[in-house]
């Protein structure tokens, strides 16, 4: 059997099992991974298939437009919730287990959602890489409510649901993986809306510029550039320079600095945490890596 065969089997599979399932709710960041769960059981349950998705804070407006865009590329029906996460104090500390206290509410949304809509069941995208991938309390809250993994479940990996989405021909296939806009903020600084928005606001002009692999995280006021290895010459560029400085501090930013390292996910992590973790972030500013713009 060669691998498209294996992988073309592991998705029959979990359609299949969403079809003994139905109706459901799927759980769409409009991400690579609730996109295949949500094509899976649109083809399996027509009708009977809803992709939501969670409005909050933390949620950057590009990526809800783009999951409404992919929901219509699947042909599934598209609710959306809103929700604060900024309601949680437990969240808003922004410890450790950030990522547990945030998917255990937008979860909550979701079975809600799914209560009023006469659906039994709540599908999300965990994959079959994500349990190795070190601290994911996020995995926790989907455990504890009781959410159904048809990823997972049928050992469908990262590379292997890629494979499924471009077989769909989903435009999300090769997306990079998005964190919620809380990572970009360090473990033990309070989630505020202030930091949100300007987080929002300095990624926004970096994705206008063109920039595709990046992240802005926020130090309390002062804003750290990663970029990814192969944008880093442009980043570099004395007019990039200029105009980040210049519009950055405009959303609000005190400083600004470039990370020579490049973009790492998890770069602000507690220590001895693992990288991958939703980058789940922590670090002080006397161990950053950049270059302040004049």
């Amino acid at each position: 059997m060669t691998l498209e065969d294996a992988v073309a089997a592991k998705a029959e599979a979990a359609r299949r099992d969403l079809a003994d399932r139905g109706p459901v709710l799927v759980a769409f960041s409009g991400g690579v991974d609730s996109a295949v769960v949500a094509a899976l059981a649109h083809d399996a349950l027509g009708d009977d298939a809803v992709a939501c998705t969670a409005k909050s804070e933390t949620l950057p407006t590009a990526e809800l437009k783009d999951a409404t865009r992919v929901a219509e590329e699947i042909g599934i029906r598209h609710e959306i919730t809103s929700f604060s996460e900024l309601d949680d104090p437990a969240f808003v500390e922004n410890d450790g287990d950030r990522c547990y206290h945030c998917r255990s509410m937008r979860l909550a949304e979701m079975f809600d959602v799914a209560r009023e809509l006469g659906i039994g069941v709540v599908c999300d995208g965990t994959n079959a890489d994500d349990p190795g991938e070190g601290h994911r309390p996020g995995l926790r809250a989907v455990e504890e409510l009781d959410a159904y993994s048809p990823l997972l479940e049928h050992g469908l990996t990262k590379a292997e649901v890629r494979a499924v989405a471009d077989d769909y021909g989903l435009s999300v296939a090769d997306k990079p993986s998005m964190a919620c806009l809380s990572s970009r903020i360090p473990t033990g600084l309070d989630v505020t809306e202030e930091r949100l928005t300007r987080v929002e606001q300095a990624e926004t002009l970096l994705r206008t510029w063109g920039f595709e692999q990046f992240r802005v995280r926020d130090h309390d006021g002062l804003a750290r550039i990663e970029v990814g290895e192969g944008e880093l010459e442009r980043a570099l560029d004395a007019d990039f320079v200029r105009a980040a400085r210049e519009h950055l501090l405009d959303c609000g930013f005190e400083h600004v600095t470039l990370d020579l390292e490049g973009y790492t996910t998890g770069s602000v992590s507690p220590e001895g945490e693992d990288r991958a973790e939703n980058d789940n972030e922590s670090v002080s500013e006397s161990e950053l890596l950049s270059t302040e713009y004049p």
